[in-house]
């Protein structure tokens, strides 16, 4: 009967089950993104929804099981693409910009996709633009916690995403903006 699979919960992770993630990511032992901050992330393990360093790591991890996993730049984000620089001439940069190492920018190819990248070095008369993701090249060190697990559905299966339920209960953050009069 394959209805009573989909009720059984998942003991461990394994590939099409949903899993919730607690994490705090690392890079040079400063933390850049935990879900402390927000919830864990939900994701159909096993189709690449997250980097496949980490992905890889979490198969067989139980509900309550933490783990540090240190991902290699190749397996992260990426190495760092020498090519994804671009030096443009300060003063084809709106005034409203400031130009300091670090800020991060949205910018038009030719062809009008988005691209986001960074100021790298700020020069007399150049600015060096940055394409790469601010993460390649570094080693990414995550702390995880396996919240929650479920089967995926055969919808989030076909969808290839997980669907979160809205208003379920349990879900004291949504109450605080309802109006009570």
């Amino acid at each position: 009967n394959k209805m009573a699979d989909l009720n059984e919960k998942p003991t461990h992770v394994a590939k099409d089950t949903v899993v919730s993630l607690g994490y705090t990511l690392r890079v040079d032992g400063v933390v850049v993104d935990s879900s402390e901050k927000s919830e864990p992330i939900q994701f159909i393990q096993g189709r690449g929804h997250i980097i496949s360093g980490l992905e890889n790591q979490l198969y067989g991890m139980q509900v309550g099981e933490q783990k540090q996993v240190s991902v290699s730049a190749s397996d992260g984000y990426g190495k760092l693409d020498k090519n994804a620089f671009a030096d443009v001439p300060r003063d084809e940069f709106p005034p409203d910009i400031p130009l300091k190492t670090g800020i991060g920018l949205q910018l038009r190819d030719q062809d009008g996709n988005v691209m986001e990248g960074y100021i790298s070095e700020v020069g007399e008369k150049s600015v060096r633009l940055d394409f790469n993701h601010p993460l390649a090249g570094k080693e990414l060190d995550f702390s995880v916690e396996v919240v929650d697990l479920r089967n995926a559905t055969a919808e989030e299966l076909s969808h290839g995403h997980v669907h979160v339920e809205e208003g379920g209960e349990g879900d004291e953050e949504d109450e605080e903006w309802e109006d009570e009069e």
